[in-house]
């Protein structure tokens, strides 16, 4: 392929564009991505991410630049707070003090990382592109054309003003909540829509004085108006990243000068007399405040023909809550491998079905209880039942083709997770230190107790003959568990089909009189073959 083809063209080179990359690029396909700003924006945006992220990106080779890139030791919880200015007392948001913190480690690979979504960012492109990813700045999408044999989309040099046209077998809408793509496709969107507007500033001023040792994830503020927040950028209380909200009716973003932020900051400390300075967030630019609108709404379709929306660009969510950015991540990893599968010819089209029937009714999940924390931290209370936060990230369930036998999409707590089909596949310490979790990542994984041996030749002989990679793994002869089929509901003769992803396809609790056959029937479907 030249410069102008490309298996998968995604559109957007932040977060979610980014992960689509290192994602497809790990399954050895060729992936552009097209970024219309100069470089990554250098703003935090998301606090951290989820122990069930923080497991995918470990998957594509990013767990030790993860951890030291992070900035608040392992299992240290993040701690939202609410006052009327820094320097007040402080009261937990009400989930936090409902909910008791279950350690992520008892569940999964990891705990919650602390990384702010600019240094994230980077780590992924250095990944993308070292795994092959061709990631091209300042260049933007402006005309997109499909077919049955592709897409064309017709891009721009934001510098030379010179066009072209790339041809793409697919394309990935990952170009944010205003996604001109998802406007080209006409694809209407469902749920509240603009709950406010906000304008944000990175900040230097030392408030350590303040802050007073006290630890804070972020702080929802009453001052100097409703809206405001302000989240440590660093340990040391000396960087902050300040929001506050505004209305773009009654005045601009250009009306937020340096000077009057710095003012608002100072209001929302508490103090005064402290120096304030802000610091650009385009690379290359002096624009120092930045607008945003924070919405809550779903796209009624995630794909149109070889076209996929995934992040902002599928749905937009209040940051409260933190769902966001790890949704956005989680679209491209479900998106990536099946789109692997279709290009290399191991499953056939309708697989990419199911990425809208599995990720839009948890877009919509995640978009209802980052609402209804909205309302819990920042307005009247939330407006839904705030659900079990491991539950909701990591215990969510998928039910489409790819998952036969799920029985819907209620998230399931983490210590009743067992092999469910549709759930991810149950963490489980190895003998040498590693997990369960480490078998998946690149192809299926047919699991079987320790008396299945018959299921894991089939699977092997079934991947040969249906040119599908399957990695067959006995308990107790080839990884060493402790009570191995306990964890994933089966007896000493069933098994367990684990899809790429990491999430349950199919289960057997005990053996079949003809595995071979069986198999191949969950796997015709599962991959939508229709040998």
């Amino acid at each position: 392929m030249d410069r102008n083809e490309t298996h998968v063209l995604i559109v957007g080179g932040a977060l979610t564009g980014l992960s689509a990359a290192v994602f497809l690029a790990h399954q050895g396909i060729r992936a552009t991505v097209l970024e219309r700003h100069p470089d990554l924006l250098i703003h935090p945006r998301l606090r951290g991410i989820t122990p069930r992220t923080v497991e995918v990106l470990r998957q594509a080779g990013l767990g030790p630049a993860l951890r030291a890139e992070s900035f608040h030791n392992e299992g240290r919880p993040f701690v939202p707070l609410r006052a009327d200015t820094l320097a007040d007392a402080y009261e937990p948001v009400t989930e936090v003090v409902d909910e008791p913190f279950v350690d992520p480690r008892t569940y999964s690979t990891s705990s919650y990382v602390m990384i702010d979504q600019d240094r994230l960012e980077i780590l992924l492109r250095d990944r993308a592109r070292q795994l092959g990813a061709d990631v091209r700045y300042f260049t933007e999408a402006t005309a997109l054309d499909q077919d049955a044999d592709g897409v064309g989309v017709t891009v721009r040099d934001r510098a030379s003003g010179a066009e072209e046209t790339i041809r793409a077998d697919y394309v990935v809408a990952a170009d944010g909540s205003k996604s001109r793509i998802r406007a080209w496709l006409g694809i209407a969107s469902d749920g509240p829509g603009v709950l406010f507007d906000t304008v944000t500033a990175i900040v230097d001023a030392d408030l350590s004085a303040t802050v007073r040792g006290r630890r804070i994830g972020i702080a929802y503020l009453q001052k100097p108006r409703p809206f405001t927040s302000m989240m440590p950028y660093d340990d040391h209380g000396s960087r902050w990243l300040f929001s506050t909200g505004y209305d773009p009716r009654h005045e601009s973003v250009a009306d937020f000068t340096a000077e009057r932020v710095a003012d608002m900051v100072r209001d929302a400390a508490g103090t005064e007399g402290v120096d304030v300075s802000l610091r650009p967030q385009i690379p290359g630019t002096d624009v120092t405040v930045l607008g945003f609108p924070i919405g809550a709404q779903v796209a009624r379709s995630y794909r149109s023909g070889r076209v996929f929306l995934a992040g902002d660009a599928a749905r937009t969510q209040p940051p409260t809550g933190g769902f966001g950015g790890s949704t956005g991540i989680q679209d491209a990893h479900n998106l990536a491998w099946k789109l692997a599968a279709v290009l290399t010819g191991t499953a056939g089209p309708g697989l990419l079905d199911t990425y809208d029937a599995e990720r839009r009714p948890y877009g919509r999940l995640a978009m209802q209880q980052a609402f209804a924390r909205f309302g819990d931290r920042m307005a009247d209370g939330a407006q839904v039942e705030l659900l079990d936060f491991p539950a909701l990230t990591t215990g969510f369930r998928y039910a489409s083709a790819a998952a036969p036998g799920s029985h819907g999409t209620d998230p399931v707590p983490v210590g009743e997770l067992r092999a469910q089909p549709g759930t991810r596949a149950p963490h489980r310490p190895t003998a040498d230190g590693g997990s369960t979790l480490d078998l998946y990542g690149r192809t299926f994984v047919l699991l079987a107790g320790r008396e299945g041996r018959e299921w894991a030749e089939a699977a092997k002989e079934l991947g040969t003959a249906l040119g599908v990679g399957i990695r067959p793994c006995v308990l107790g002869t080839d990884i060493d568990v402790e009570a191995g089929e306990e964890a994933h509901g089966i007896g000493a003769r069933g098994a367990v089909l684990v899809r790429p992803d990491g999430f349950v396809a199919w289960r057997s609790r005990a053996a079949a009189t003809e595995p071979a056959a069986v198999l191949a029937g969950v796997l015709r479907t599962v991959l939508a073959r229709q040998d």
